[in-house]
């Protein structure tokens, strides 16, 4: 029997789970249809459209594995479907973070004002330095995969076989992924620095438009700003993922608490969510598109409350 604890969490998931579709689905779509309607893409569209992908997948894995720990929670451990679920997992949300890093760099170079020699030609080959950085996370993601699965195999076998030594390999096996789990580290410090001088640009181009005493509106500041919030809104995610994924490795290897674990996975689901609504937002097609969509669906929500 399912507890009523455990109901109230599936139907937390479920939603998380359905908003994070429709999200992710529609910048997929919207993408997806300029890019065969004008025969081309631009790199930021075809990051985000990259992104949307991954992060629907990554929605499965999350309501896939929570369904069955709410359900029979010994089948991740028995069938395989502990080690599929976290290759898969792991393997996607290495993805969708570095995606995200990549965006953030490339509103970095778009959008900031510097002179430096260094920066103009960063500028100048933006694809390319972007492409490189992706080619470069997918070498960290192999390292990570060729320490990872004989870590799992090793992991699996002491909890289903050999039970007795759990408490003493547990710390073992935390200490490890929290090693692993600094691949954090890279993307966060790139997007970091990323901000920063995205704040050092604003701050000069405010300064360059009080001396040239312009008062019309300053869309290149607009720009800035909106750049900025993606690049922090992205950084808070990824700090509180990663804090979430701290603690449920703690919760379930050390204290071998099921609840809170199952607690802590919505967090999880709620990164992919949350970026993927303020990147609709903070970009200028996309919330275009969802406003028109939104127009479109009042009419036809007014009909269906009027025939019901």
């Amino acid at each position: 029997m399912i507890s009523a604890l455990d109901k109230i969490i599936l139907i937390l998931a479920v939603g998380e789970f359905i908003t994070g579709m429709l999200e992710n689905g529609f910048i997929g779509l919207v993408n997806c249809s300029e890019w065969v309607k004008n025969q081309k893409i631009s790199s930021a569209d075809f990051i985000l459209t990259c992104l949307a992908i991954s992060r629907i997948i990554q929605q499965w894995v999350l309501l896939c594995e929570t369904l069955i720990m709410g359900i029979c929670h010994r089948m991740l451990t028995t069938n395989g479907l502990g080690k599929f679920f976290s290759s898969l997992w792991r393997m996607m949300n290495h993805l969708t973070i570095w995606l995200s890093t990549c965006l953030s760099i490339l509103y970095f170079l778009k959008i900031a004002h510097f002179s430096h020699s260094l920066f103009l030609w960063l500028k100048w080959r933006m694809n390319k330095i972007i492409l490189v950085l992706f080619i470069c996370s997918l070498s960290l993601l192999t390292f990570d995969f060729l320490v990872q699965e004989p870590l799992d195999d090793f992991w699996l076998n002491v909890y289903v076989v050999d039970r007795s030594n759990f408490t003493f390999y547990s710390g073992f096996y935390v200490k490890h992924l929290m090693l692993l789990s600094l691949t954090y580290f890279i993307p966060t410090v790139l997007s970091l620095i990323s901000l920063f001088l995205l704040f050092l640009s604003l701050m000069r181009h405010a300064r360059n438009l009080e001396l040239s005493a312009m008062g019309s509106r300053d869309f290149c500041a607009e720009a800035h700003k909106r750049a900025m919030k993606m690049v922090l809104s992205f950084l808070l995610f990824i700090i509180i993922q990663y804090f979430s994924t701290q603690v449920i490795n703690w919760m379930f290897f050390k204290l071998q608490d099921l609840t809170f674990t199952k607690f802590t996975m919505l967090t999880l689901s709620f990164f992919p969510t949350g970026h993927s609504f303020i990147l609709i937002l903070g970009n200028c097609k996309l919330r275009q598109t969802a406003l028109r969509v939104l127009c479109i669906l009042k009419p036809l929500k007014r009909v269906c409350i009027l025939t019901t």
